[in-house]
């Protein structure tokens, strides 16, 4: 069942090397490759984990125990996407139902194909044996029941005006049921006389139909999903009312208990052969998508029901078994892949077949687990059927084919990794393994490397076989993709594969300051969650996160003079704890002058009080060598803007009073050495300061000139206050006169 996306494993492998330590990994780093110190190790062990990889004759346990499965194996191919039903022929034959094309196929005892009909209609949905002889079939939409034999012409037995046929089910002397669709019915087709409605729902469809051995006719529904027992007097009775839209199909047991597999028929679901309740014809949907299966590991109760999924839908599917006094029990069930059909086999174990990944599970034991029996070569197992000697043909969708699974496990299975993706060139380490080869049984794994994400001709080839399954060094080129594979041989026993790890290094790459920011001078910030009087963060112990987080919270912002505060953002491609050194530059100078080093946190908080004034630019620095090697450890930088610093106040120069015959002018000059004049003020005797503006209109330099006109009926003296960009301030008074 292998769905093989590689090319071909037959290449001549390449020459191993010599085994390597992982120490000796790391000190022969390639000078143009930096390699980080601690390798990454990629870890297959749990049944999800294999799920991801290809199988081809293996199945997986719920514990993730990886062994030998069935070997599935083509009895019939067409060029239908679709085989929808099939059922064994009287004549030791095949009879098989197919879709998108409305043909009916026969196999014959040995094994020669023909088509027996060739339908108008596009879909046989119902095919079943006729005890006496020949075989049943209907075609849809709009089409007929039908009854063929090997020999001779089909005759038509039933031309209903319901738009679907989904189901036909033979009684006991010569009667046939047929479900119907849109409207939902059930026909009953006596050996001789005209048909009679059974049962008309209220259901949209009536998609699955059986008869017991008690003869109680049996009916699966679609909106809603309901299993519906019709006694021998036409009595109705709703044996399971599911919280699914649809029962799929129907199996009655020997012991009078029913399998009833019900799936939800979304056709959001991707995979979902979906109807809906107006009476639309189904739709084989067809998708890329991969899902990660789900499913119980025990019974459910009979009041479980299904969740919904994050996005609001309903569930995909589940099977139940209806006990034949009524109580019911779920099986199985999964939120990702949906059931089309469930059965028996003569261990007494569940094979459930499901979409869209063509997955085929069985279900054991007590309690119930579950096993992933393995993987159709299709997207979808559409319906089983019983050999004789045990064994399962079952059909498929996407593409139609009828394959073989026989009970027995096959002599040899192939799995073959997901593609790992190192996000960069790596180097890799050691591949080890955990299983067991009990006998002559053997395990064989085989690695192979690229730098597309999708493997072709332009990989390594599979490399020779890694003997020694506590570690052996991988052979294959260095790159930025890995996939393993591995065969298990049953020899005299079945070996047992439990865990697969491959370590590696990815390249080093540079951290990056991602964002600088230059706050305002003066503007400081509380400390996140501090108690009492709140520390400055980035002042009063710029180390204070060092072992709490690389990213620092502010808190409240406040203003202290003196003080500028810097924060940033800074990134690493490889996660490593990076720590920052912050340096600063007088412009005009070459050197940098180391504040701080060693800090953990992404605030810094500057006390420029003991710096002289002038233009400076701030360098922080990011360094990875906290978890990498001083060979390989490298470091971002990032400068600031230039920005000023500025702790001294202007000067305030008064001249001599200016007397003119309408006035007296008291002119003045306001320098600063560092920043531009902002703010200057002005009050005459017990008036209020108030906004005086210089000569030439605009407060903007370093040296302002200024006059103001004094109020002669104002005693008292004149008082002056000015201000510049980064708020230092000083006040002056004079004489008014």
């Amino acid at each position: 069942m292998s769905r093989h996306f590689s090319k071909d494993s037959a290449r001549q492998p390449l020459r191993p090397a010599a085994p390597l330590t992982i120490a000796a990994l790391l000190w022969s780093i390639s000078s143009l490759i930096l390699l980080g110190a601690a390798p990454v190790f990629w870890t297959v062990s749990t049944q999800t984990d294999f799920l991801e990889g290809d199988i081809d004759s293996l199945s997986v346990d719920a514990d993730g125990h990886l062994r030998l499965g069935p070997t599935t194996s083509p009895v019939f191919e067409t060029s239908a996407p679709t085989l929808w039903s099939l059922t064994n022929g009287t004549d030791g034959g095949i009879w098989i139902g197919s879709g998108n094309q409305g043909r009916l196929y026969h196999i014959n005892s040995s094994g020669d194909e023909n088509v027996a009909f060739d339908a108008n209609e596009l879909d046989l949905y119902a095919v079943e044996a006729d005890p006496a002889g020949g075989v049943y079939f209907a075609s849809s939409p709009d089409g007929r029941v039908y009854h063929s034999s090997e020999d001779g012409p089909p005759t038509i037995l039933f031309d209903p005006t319901d738009t679907y046929i989904w189901s036909v089910a033979p009684g006991p002397n010569g009667v046939l049921y047929v479900g119907t669709g849109n409207p939902a019915r059930v026909y009953r087709l006596p050996a001789e006389g005209d048909a009679e409605v059974l049962l008309e729902s209220d259901a949209a469809h009536v998609l699955s139909l059986a008869v017991a051995d008690n003869g109680d006719v049996l009916a699966g529904t679609e909106s809603p999903g309901q299993v519906v027992r019709i006694d021998s007097d036409g009595r109705t009775f709703v044996l399971l009312d599911s919280p699914y839209e649809e029962v799929r199909a129907l199996r009655p047991q020997p012991d009078g208990s029913i399998l009833a597999v019900a799936v939800s028929s979304d056709s959001l679901l991707t995979g979902t052969f979906a109807t809906s309740g107006s009476g639309s014809a189904p739709i084989a949907t067809v998708s890329v998508t991969t899902s990660v299966t789900a499913v119980a590991g025990n019974s459910m109760s009979t009041n479980s029901t299904p969740t919904a999924t994050s996005a609001g839908r309903s569930l995909r599917g589940a099977v139940y078994r209806i006990e034949a006094d009524g109580l019911w029990d779920v099986l199985w069930r999964s939120d990702t892949d949906t059931p089309f059909d469930a059965v028996y086999q003569t261990d007494g174990s569940l094979v459930i077949g499901t979409g869209p990944d063509g997955k085929i599970f069985k279900v054991s034991d007590t309690p119930p687990r579950t096993l992933l029996l393995g993987r159709a070569p299709a997207r979808h197992v559409t319906r089983f059927l019983k050999q004789p000697d045990g064994s399962l043909r079952y059909a498929t969708a996407n593409p139609g084919k009828l394959m073989t699974l026989p009970e027995s496990p096959a002599p040899r299975g192939t799995y073959i990794s997901e593609v790992r993706d190192a996000s960069t060139v790596a180097r890799w380490g050691t591949l080890s393994w955990r299983g067991s080869t009990p006998g002559t049984s053997a395990i064989e794994l085989t690695t192979r490397s690229g730098n597309t994400e999708i493997p072709n001709n332009f990989w390594s080839d599979w490399s020779v076989p890694y003997t020694d399954s506590t570690g052996s060094q991988i052979v294959s080129p260095n790159a930025r993709y890995l996939q393993w594979r591995v065969s298990l041989e049953a020899g005299d026993a079945i070996p047992v594969l439990t865990s697969v790890t491959a370590a590696y290094l990815p390249r080093n790459f540079r951290p990056e300051i991602t964002q600088l920011t230059v706050h305002p001078p003066g503007t400081v910030f509380q400390r996140a969650l501090s108690t009492g009087d709140p520390p400055l963060a980035g002042l009063d112990d710029p180390n204070l996160s060092r072992d709490i987080s690389r990213s620092t919270t502010l808190g409240r912002e406040s203003y202290r003079k003196g003080i500028q505060t810097f924060a940033w953002r800074a990134t690493d491609q490889n996660a490593d704890p990076l720590d920052y050194t912050i340096s600063a530059q007088k412009e005009g100078e070459a050197s940098w002058r180391i504040l701080a080093s060693g800090l953990r946190n992404t605030v810094f908080a500057w006390d420029t009080s003991r710096v002289p004034d002038g233009a400076y630019r701030i360098r922080i620095a990011a360094s990875d060598a906290l978890t990498n090697e001083p060979a390989s450890a490298l470091v971002g930088e990032r400068d600031s803007p230039v920005f000023d610093v500025d702790n001294t106040a202007p000067t305030i120069t008064v001249g001599a009073v200016q007397q003119t015959t309408a006035s007296s002018i008291l002119p003045f000059v306001v320098r600063d050495g560092q920043s531009p004049i902002q703010l200057v003020e002005v009050s005459q005797g017990d008036e209020v300061l108030r906004l005086i503006y210089p000569i030439d209109g605009i407060p903007d330099g370093l040296i302002e000139n200024f006059e103001f006109f004094i109020d002669p009926s104002v005693e008292g003296t004149v008082l002056i206050r000015a201000t510049d960009a980064l708020s230092n301030t000083v006040t002056v008074s004079t004489q008014a006169r």
